[in-house]
């Protein structure tokens, strides 16, 4: 087995680690419970976004010393305006049918919950089936549609990385904490 092969390998491994990692937390923080998404979405529970915020926060800071250290090399995806909105709509269109994005589906299943195992399953399903065969008419028209490359903020404003990073994790730290001291 070749050195390359290896780190893939490894690659995976750790992915799945902090796959199931982040599921057991979305699980125990509640984010699989139909009623604490739709609750997120009528703006009466900021448990989701809470979880999110901190999801965000722990990633930048830690996928951002990795890389200070050279442990990782970032490799942002190209995006463009064309892909958000596509993007946005099948997973606003799937969220507001069914009460669950993908990550929440997959530990709704973990749970027993039948509703993610037969509608959202087979929506994730249904819906990369009909991605995958109108992509090839898609992807150099729609999808290219306001294309802005793989710009990252840190790039976008032309600044070094923790001069973004620092400013922006206090922000989100200083809402989750908003957030939870306003019982929100």
């Amino acid at each position: 087995m070749s050195k390359r092969d290896k780190k893939s390998k490894a690659q995976l491994l750790w992915g799945l680690v902090f796959g199931i990692i982040f599921g057991f937390l979305l699980q125990k923080g509640g984010a699989t419970k139909y009623d604490v998404i739709v609750g997120q979405l009528l703006l009466t529970d900021f448990t989701v976004l809470k979880i999110m915020l901190s999801a965000v926060l722990t990633g930048m800071i830690g996928l951002h010393a990795l890389k200070a250290l050279g442990l990782v090399e970032l490799q942002p995806k190209s995006g463009s305006v064309g892909k958000n909105v596509i993007g946005g709509l099948i997973f606003g269109v799937g969220f507001a049918l069914l009460g669950y994005c993908p990550g929440t589906i997959a530990g709704a299943i973990g749970n027993g919950y039948l509703d993610a195992l037969t509608g959202g399953l087979l929506g994730i399903l249904i819906g990369a089936v009909l991605f995958a065969s109108l992509y090839p008419g898609l992807k150099d028209g729609i999808l290219k549609a306001g294309d802005f490359g793989d710009v990252t903020l840190p790039r976008l404003l032309k600044m070094k990385d923790w001069v973004v990073v620092i400013p922006v994790g206090l922000v989100i730290f200083l809402l989750l904490f908003w957030l939870e001291s306003a019982g929100l």
